[in-house]
């Protein structure tokens, strides 16, 4: 990290802050893609908004002088009640990417959490850091891919797989389709001149080597290893007729702790804890597929209801402060 860069973390408190620095370092076409949801995004700021609902009420004389925020998620101790999301192509927004990420996730003792669309592959995130980790996975149309990357995850020490099932269809981020930023990449003039106004960007992009999706690097045809090339082949491999099946049939493959990530609704939830998953996900992936998904935070506590202790329950969105996280614990 670049001394003007430490300076700016330093001055960020909270998460909007660091939303801001990043606003400013990243070309627009960059920053919306991180940032932006689907269609209007009701769903996008409904994540935060559901929060907003609750209030804390505090109970007075109770002794705090010691206070352990430590807890065990998916039979892995964690520093906090926190589980640091996987998230795609890292090396868009920062130049380190997963590299900076993973390692700064065990410093903290948490568990990490790699995306299959990870700009680094599977093996050398494995070997990157010793903390916690696991694998983000889709149901892919061809299952020898999906057997490798269980293979793969084996070998370099992952603890759990994480199947992300609200991917059925790409959702229509009208951010993306403004500025350009779909497949193949159609830029336009005032995009690519935003770029050019952000040298420290392009600079750490170029300098270092290729973006690209590292995990399927191969997989697209002889010589199709960029990262336009590799996004149409994960795209074309996302399996829209997976069902119930499918996910037991993973859940058999890998034999170890295994999440589901995408569940809105108590009647999902009690269906995956009986095809064997040992964790619900509640997910609406940030906001970015359908519009009109319930907020994670509203729909909690019937979810725990229901799945009443079977499997451990994990809230995915709109979590900025700590209050939320009080806020989604209490519930």
């Amino acid at each position: 990290m670049l001394d003007s860069d430490k300076k700016r973390v330093s001055r960020c408190h909270c998460i909007a802050d660091l939303r801001r620095v990043a606003k400013r370092r990243l070309p627009r076409v960059m920053f919306d893609y991180m940032d932006g949801g689907a269609e209007d995004e009701v769903a996008l700021h409904g994540n935060c908004a559901g929060f907003d609902a609750w209030r804390l009420v505090p109970r007075v004389l109770v002794d705090v002088d010691q206070v352990d925020m430590q807890t065990t998620i998916m039979g892995q101790a964690s520093a906090l009640p926190l589980v640091v999301a996987p998230t795609g192509m890292n090396r868009l927004f920062h130049y380190r990417g997963e590299m900076a990420v993973a390692p700064a996730a065990a410093r903290a003792g948490l568990i990490y959490s790699l995306s299959s669309m990870s700009s680094f592959d599977i093996d050398t995130m494995g070997a990157a850091t010793d903390g916690p980790k696991w694998f983000q996975i889709y149901v892919w149309k061809d299952r020898g891919v999906i057997r490798e990357f269980i293979q793969r995850c084996r070998a370099s020490g992952y603890h759990a797989l994480c199947l992300t099932v609200d991917v059925p269809a790409f959702g229509k981020r009208e951010r993306d389709l403004r500025n350009g930023m779909v497949i193949p990449p159609r830029f336009t003039p005032s995009s690519l001149l935003d770029m050019a106004l952000h040298p420290h960007w392009w600079w750490k992009l170029i300098t270092n080597e290729p973006m690209t999706l590292a995990n399927v690097v191969g997989k697209a045809g002889q010589g199709l290893n960029d990262v336009t090339s590799l996004s149409q082949y994960a795209t074309d491999q996302l399996d829209q007729s997976v069902t119930w099946d499918d996910m037991a049939w993973m859940i058999q493959e890998w034999g170890g702790p295994f999440a589901i990530k995408g569940v809105t609704c108590a009647e999902d939830a009690v269906r995956a804890v009986q095809t064997g998953a040992t964790g619900i996900i509640i997910s609406n992936h940030g906001g970015r597929q359908l519009d009109q998904a319930p907020a994670p935070i509203e729909v909690l506590p019937e979810i725990v209801d229901a799945v009443a202790g079977r499997a451990e329950v994990i809230l995915d969105g709109g979590v900025r402060r700590g209050a939320d996280v009080v806020k989604a614990r209490a519930l």
